[in-house]
């Protein structure tokens, strides 16, 4: 299997984008960004992302009770691309506050899903986490989309 060719025909997929977040058990702020999500199950009502298994934030996540899915909106590109660097206090932008579990949840986006660890489970090179959905907060924002390694608007809606 040709692994460029792959992802490039994976890449041609669009979806949203998201800053997955958690508080680690000695209390610190987890966040990342992740295009690597999506719904399971209404009843119960589950979500799915995947975090590659050589990331420095697997072990928090996996010891955390629980996450919180940042939607983001198509004004915070900069934050997106915050939580895809190396930046050392990732949180210093954006408005913060504590969710459920302590995972850090951000004001402004077209949804932010709350969630207890469900099951994790190492597959390929990846981890997958399922998330139980706790609290759920919706606004009628246009979301941030990602298709073929480049950041798009929404646009019209037909």
């Amino acid at each position: 299997m040709d692994t460029r060719a792959l992802r490039q025909a994976l890449g041609r997929f669009s979806t949203g984008v998201t800053i997955i977040t958690c508080c680690s058990p000695e209390g610190e702020r987890i966040g990342l960004t992740a295009n690597s999500f999506s719904s399971l199950s209404l009843s119960p009502p589950l979500v799915l992302w995947s975090l590659r298994s050589v990331s420095p934030s697997l072990a928090a996540f996996l010891a955390a009770p629980g996450f919180a899915i940042n939607v983001l909106a198509e004004s915070q590109v900069e934050l997106s691309r915050r939580f895809a660097s190396a930046v050392t206090d990732k949180f210093a932008e954006g408005a913060w506050s504590d969710g459920l579990h302590g995972a850090p949840v951000l004001a402004g986006c077209p949804a932010v899903l709350e969630c207890s660890r469900f099951d994790a489970r190492e597959m390929g090179d990846h981890w997958l986490l399922v998330g139980q959905v706790e609290r759920v907060v919706d606004a009628p924002i246009a979301p941030l989309l990602f298709q073929s390694g480049h950041y798009r608007l929404l646009g019209e809606i037909l």
